[in-house]
C-alpha cells in the first residue's frame, strides 16, 4: 500500500510539473520515456537469452553484469 501512495504522490507531483512545461520539455520527457522503455525491454530480452545460452552459467553472467 505504502508504494501506491507513493507512487500516486510522484505521479501527482510529475503532473504538476508538466502542466506548466513548455510544449518542447514535455517532447523531451516523452523522448526521454521511450528511451528508458527501450532499454528496459533489451535488458529483459538481454536476460532471457542469458538464461537460455548454455555457453555460460547465469552466475558468471551476473557476475560480469553487475
Amino acid at each position: 500500500m505504502e508504494n501506491a501512495k507513493t507512487r500516486q504522490a510522484l505521479l501527482k507531483a510529475i503532473y504538476e510539473e508538466l502542466e506548466q512545461a513548455y510544449e518542447d520539455t514535455l517532447e523531451d520527457v516523452l523522448e526521454l520515456l521511450k528511451i528508458r522503455k527501450s532499454e528496459d525491454e533489451e535488458d529483459v530480452r538481454d536476460i532471457h537469452a542469458a538464461k537460455n545460452d548454455t555457453t555460460i552459467s547465469w552466475e558468471q553472467y551476473k557476475r560480469e553484469t553487475a
